[in-house]
This record gives C-alpha cells, sequence and structure tokens, in this order.
C-alpha cells in the first residue's frame, strides 16, 4: 500500500532509543488503527540516538506507510526528541506516545477525537481513572508512579499528570520551552504557556514492555525533579542548593554563637534563639540576594525583597521555635543539638519559601500556577506548625472539661454529645494522657474536613476553586482552631463537609450511593453536636423548591440515610431516655428560655472572626454572585442554577435560623463555623 499522499490530520510523535525489536509491531498495529479511522496521517520515529537497527526497520516502512525518521539527539531526553519532531510534524493534531507498546495503539483515535473536534485542547490516556488500569505492575513502581505524579497533580486538572500517551494541538506544544528535558514532555505542555487549555483523560491499559529496556533512571527522575521546579517558578537547582547550603553554614555559625553568647550572658532560651535568628536573617538576606538568588531577585537588597524574604524566615522561626521546644524539652536532647535539628528544619522552609515565593522565576507569569503554589505552601507549612505544636500549649479550660469527660466514659452528657470524649479516649490510649493525645483526635478530623471540602468544592466548581478552598479551611482561625483544640467542633466540622459532599452527590450528581453516605455523616455529626440537624431542615427545603429533586421522596434512599443516622445517634437518645431528657432539654429549652437579649450584631461579628473578613467577601460572592450562562447547551444552565440553589439553601438556612436566634437571644462564637 502507497503512503496517503493527502496533508496529515494528525502527526504521531513516537521517541525512540534503540527499541528495533518494537517498530514492527508497533507500526503494524498503529498504521492499521490509523487507517480504518479514515483520517490522514503520519508517523515520526524521533530517534534520541539508537545504536541498534531502530533506523532500518523504520526505513522499511517508509515506502508503504507515511513514516519519517527523525534523527533528534537533541541531548534533552524524550521532552527534547520530541519537541524536535514536533517542529517537523505536519499534523493539526500530535499524538505522543511510547515505542514499547505500553501505550495501547488501538485508544489513538480515541485520544484524538476531541481534539479534532474542538470540544478539548489536550486528551491525556490515564492510568488512574475508572477504566484505566496498571496491569502486572509491581507495588514498588506503582508507588514510584504515584508518588511522581502525586507531585505535579495539585497544578494540573488531570488525575494522571506524568502519563507519555496524549493528544495535543500542534501550537501548545511547539510552544514548549525549548529547554525542556527529561520523559514528562505532557507536564511541560499543561504547565506551559496556555494556561486555559481545555485538557480531559480517557482511560488507558498500560502494559509493560515486552521487548528492550526501560529507560527510566536517577537522571530521569533527577531531571524530572528539576523540570518541574522550573516549571513552578522555582529556581532550585544544584547550584542553587549548595550556595544557599554554604549561606546557610554561614548563618548557622552566626547563629550558634550569638545564641551562645546571649545565653552566657544570662538572657533567657526563647530570648537567644529569637535574637540570634534575626541575626542570622540578616546575613542570610545579603548572601541570598546578591549570590544565591541574584539571577531573580532584581531588587538587590530592596526593603521590598527583605519584607517577603523576612516574612518567611518568620514562618520558619515559628516552626523552628516548636522543633527546640520539642526536642529539648520535650525528647530531652541538649540544647544545642535540639537548636541544630531546629536549623535544619527552618532551613528547608527558607529554602522553598525563597526557591518559590521570594525570589521566583520571573519567567513563570502563569497565575493559575502562582495560586496553586502558594496553596500547596501554605497548606503545608499550617499543618506542619500544627502537627509540631500539637503538644507544647497548655490546654484551653474547656479541654480539660472534655477530657474528664473521657474519663468517666458514658452515652451521653449534659452539655454535649459524646464524640469529643471519645476522640480524646482514642488519642490518649495511643499517645498517652499528654495535650498531643488530647488533641490528636481533632488534628485527624482536620484532614476529614479538608479532603471533604476539596471533594465538595471540585464538584461543585472545579480543581482551582477545590485548592483554594482547603487553603481557606487551612488558616481560616476558626478551622485552624477547631483541627488543633479539643472541642466538639472538630467532628462536626468534619461531619457537616462530609454531609455537604453527599448531599451534592446525592441532588446535583443524582447518586444513588450518596444518601448512604449522608446518613453516616449526619448521625457521626449528632454525635458531635446537634446543630447539624439543620442540614435536614435545609434538604426538606431544597427538595421542595428544586422539582428534580422531589423525586427522591418517593424513593427509599433519603430513608434510609434517615434510618442510619437515626441508629449512629442511638445511643445519645438512649441517654436522654434514661435521664429524663436532660441533654436535649438543655439544648433546647434552656436556650429558648434564656434572657432576652438583641444579639444579631455579635453574631456578624462572630462570623468575621472565624473566617476572617476576607474569608466573609468571598463566601459571600460564592453564595450571592450569580453565574452569566454562557452560549453553551441548555444543560449547562440548568445545572449552574440548580448548582446556586444548592449553594444558597445549605448557607441560608442554617444563617437564618441562627440569625433569628440572635435576635432575642445571645449565639455560641462557633456556632456559623461549620457554614
Amino acid at each position: 500500500m502507497m503512503p496517503d499522499s493527502r496533508t496529515p490530520l494528525i502527526s504521531v510523535i513516537v521517541p525512540t532509543l534503540n527499541e528495533a525489536d518494537n517498530i514492527d509491531p508497533l507500526l503494524t498495529r498503529l498504521s492499521d488503527v490509523l487507517r480504518a479511522s479514515g483520517d490522514s496521517f503520519e508517523i515520526l520515529i524521533a530517534d534520541g540516538g539508537s545504536t541498534d537497527a531502530t533506523r532500518a526497520k523504520t526505513e522499511q516502512w517508509m515506502e508503504r506507510t507515511p513514516v519519517r525518521f527523525v534523527a533528534a539527539d537533541s541531548g534533552h531526553g524524550i521532552s527534547g526528541d520530541v519537541l524536535v519532531a514536533a517542529a517537523q510534524a505536519s499534523g493539526e493534531v500530535v499524538v505522543v506516545m511510547d515505542a514499547d507498546l505500553s501505550h495501547p495503539p488501538e485508544k489513538v483515535p480515541e485520544l484524538v477525537r476531541p481534539v479534532l473536534e474542538g470540544t478539548h485542547d489536550m486528551v491525556v490516556g490515564g492510568r488512574y481513572i475508572p477504566g484505566g488500569e496498571t496491569p502486572d505492575w509491581p507495588w514498588t513502581r506503582r508507588i514510584m508512579s504515584r508518588g511522581a505524579g502525586s507531585l505535579a497533580w495539585p497544578f494540573v486538572s488531570v488525575s494522571d499528570p506524568t502519563s507519555g500517551f496524549f493528544a495535543v494541538r500542534r501550537q501548545p506544544l511547539l510552544d514548549v520551552d525549548p529547554k525542556a528535558e527529561g520523559f514528562k514532555i505532557a507536564l511541560e505542555v499543561m504547565l506551559g504557556r496556555h494556561p486555559d487549555l481545555r485538557i480531559t483523560e480517557v482511560p488507558i491499559s498500560f502494559r509493560d514492555r515486552t521487548h528492550g529496556q526501560s529507560k527510566m533512571s536517577l537522571g530521569q527522575v533527577s531531571a524530572y525533579l528539576r523540570r518541574l521546579a522550573a516549571l513552578l517558578g522555582g529556581l532550585v537547582s544544584t547550584s542553587t542548593v549548595t550556595q544557599f547550603a554554604l549561606v546557610g553554614l554561614l548563618g548557622m555559625v552566626v547563629d550558634l554563637g550569638g545564641f551562645q553568647l546571649l545565653r552566657n550572658a544570662g538572657v533567657n532560651l526563647s530570648g537567644a534563639h529569637i535574637t540570634s535568628f534575626f541575626l542570622a536573617t540578616v546575613v542570610n538576606y545579603v548572601l541570598n540576594s546578591r549570590w544565591v538568588f541574584r539571577a531573580s531577585s532584581g531588587e538587590g537588597i530592596a526593603i521590598g525583597g527583605y519584607v517577603r524574604f523576612l516574612s518567611v524566615c518568620l514562618m520558619a522561626l515559628f516552626l523552628r521555635g516548636g522543633v527546640l521546644a520539642i526536642l529539648s524539652q520535650g525528647v530531652g536532647m541538649s540544647e544545642q543539638s535540639a537548636l541544630i535539628a531546629a536549623i535544619v528544619t527552618a532551613a528547608l522552609v527558607n529554602y522553598l519559601g525563597f526557591a518559590f515565593f521570594v525570589f521566583p522565576n520571573r519567567d513563570q507569569q502563569n497565575i493559575k500556577i502562582r495560586w496553586s503554589i502558594a496553596v500547596v505552601g501554605i497548606v503545608g507549612y499550617t499543618l506542619l506548625l500544627r502537627f509540631v505544636y500539637l503538644g507544647l500549649p497548655d490546654l484551653l479550660p474547656e479541654e480539660p472539661y472534655y477530657w474528664n469527660y473521657a474519663q468517666h466514659p458514658s452515652l451521653g452528657y449534659l452539655d454535649h454529645p459524646p464524640m469529643v470524649a471519645w476522640l480524646i479516649t482514642a488519642g490518649t490510649s495511643v499517645f498517652g494522657d499528654t495535650e498531643f493525645g488530647v488533641r490528636a483526635g481533632s488534628f485527624l478530623c482536620w484532614f476529614i474536613t479538608a479532603a471533604f471540602s476539596f471533594g465538595f468544592a471540585r464538584n461543585l466548581y472545579d480543581k482551582e476553586s477545590a485548592l483554594r478552598s482547603v487553603m481557606l479551611v487551612g488558616i481560616c482561625p476558626a478551622f485552624f482552631a477547631f483541627g488543633f483544640f479539643a472541642l466538639p467542633d472538630a467532628s462536626l466540622v468534619a461531619s457537616w463537609a462530609g454531609a455537604l459532599f453527599f448531599l451534592e452527590r446525592a441532588l446535583l450528581a443524582q447518586r444513588r450511593w450518596a444518601w448512604w453516605g449522608l446518613g453516616i455523616c449526619i448521625g457521626v455529626g449528632m454525635l458531635s453536636k446537634y446543630t447539624i440537624a439543620l442540614l435536614g431542615l435545609a434538604t426538606l427545603i431544597y427538595l421542595f423548591i428544586d422539582r428534580k429533586s422531589l423525586t427522591w421522596l418517593r424513593r427509599p434512599e433519603p430513608y434510609i440515610a434517615v434510618f442510619i443516622a437515626t441508629l449512629l445517634f442511638m445511643p445519645v437518645i438512649w441517654w436522654n431516655f434514661e435521664n429524663d431528657w436532660l441533654s436535649f432539654g438543655f439544648q433546647t429549652t434552656r436556650r429558648v428560655s434564656s434572657p432576652t437579649s438583641f444579639s444579631l450584631h455579635l453574631l456578624i461579628g462572630a462570623i468575621l472572626f472565624l473566617i476572617t473578613p476576607v474569608g466573609a467577601l468571598a463566601a459571600f460572592q460564592a453564595v450571592f454572585t450569580r453565574t452569566v450562562p454562557g452560549n453553551g447547551p441548555a444543560s449547562v444552565a440548568t445545572h449552574a442554577s440548580r448548582r446556586r440553589l444548592f449553594t444558597l439553601c445549605y448557607t441560608l438556612v442554617p444563617l437564618l435560623v441562627f440569625a433569628a436566634f440572635s435576635l432575642r437571644h445571645q449565639p455560641n462564637l462557633n456556632w456559623t463555623g461549620p457554614l
């Protein structure tokens, strides 16, 4: 069969290096699939300097198939070889795939179709979405693949950012940074100069090669980490690490020397380490801005740069103080040894902060990536800070009160359900009767809250919004406190977030299984605080307003959810039955009969305090800003309308109940935290 004389619509680029045994089976399957699709195509073998018969095998195909051999040999690995071939490609759509048949050629038409139809700009073959698989992979390879992907996952919209099998419009591939190296060319496209690429995934089965040897090596891993850091705007390299380490060692000498002099002069531990820290900070800033990160500092030794520098250093200082206290006072290390460990911890925070925030690569102007970097940095730092300090501060007055609950096990208590006591019991049984043990359960609840908040926001909006919601959960005073102190609100907020996640899945996504999860979350929430029952009221109102959801009342799932929640809540009901309904009365009639006092202003103040004015403004915009429908299908506009109704209903119903109560009675500070 003669090669297709038409201008190719699809260009398939296959990077190779000593793949002679795979050329024939690959081109046979690939050409058969592409001819069957009816689209004109070309296949470019982008060779990186093979020393076997790869070229000879390829040339045998040129007379009967539109195949070209491109002697790329870029010196920048697979990414560089693909870019050389892309510059010679003619197709509107470019497909990149491995030569070892780990990427199934039969999936190529499915990859290119959305790009050809204009619905997407890039389609990635996903191994980790429903329908995708990695058969016969050893667990070590699975861990390595997942680990590499997880590093890039927060910054892209797909689940498998390290996939090497994808289709993309030709121009975004041509616009990839010429310095690209390594084997993750798809990541170069996703994090490149086109931040608004419409990307989707199709499931693939990724199998191990049957011929030849894998090109994976430590050098490839190192190249991947370097390129990922560069794509994210971080000036991370061997040279900056080495220079930073030298500057850090000098700073450590200044730090240790100043610390020892101050201690010898009678200054206490805290005062000595803080003062010596600031002395080292001045030295470090001058050397880092004028030497280590000179390429991007721009401002030189400017006040603006120093403020950013000092902000990162202060964050490192807070963390360093916690590490120093734990090791010197808790573990019993000497002050000098503990300080060295604390300095190393702070140095890691400083280096990452300097490389990505203080002296970032000015070429990276993608605002979405900058936001994602901020989210990852802030969430990671606040988590580490919370963990380090979890066992250091003395217990709040309320915490021993709930600890006393844990020491007197019961199915219920007068002023609160038993979940807080159960969490304290679990924590102290593992970590002992310590502050850390008392608070460990609340710390775990924060992760549950963050996970459900991410899933809820991603399903309701998108991944970018979901990441920002996790950042708010990490830094807002309310959520920071609920994930630190042993309070009933920790499990309440986690249950509330879970209930919203399952409600969205049930009511908007029409997932029947979600009602089971909702029942569990409401039941656990009722074991934490009774206020979660307001979500039941909001659900009834939503069901009667939204016609599509009203049909759920004629199906068994909502009633199963009520049964599950009631079953989980039964211990508290039984305790109240045996104790003349004391707890229910304490939380209802006692509050209603409390002295009359107009307190709406206190409720508003509590909201501003718990989530900050900025957080309150963001929440207001999310709830009340109407999304203007575009020119898309009517179903899209309908979904946006139902989504807005969902947000309004589940925010306003509980809030209006609290507001009505505050017209005549004083609300508690933490009531609106879950909202």
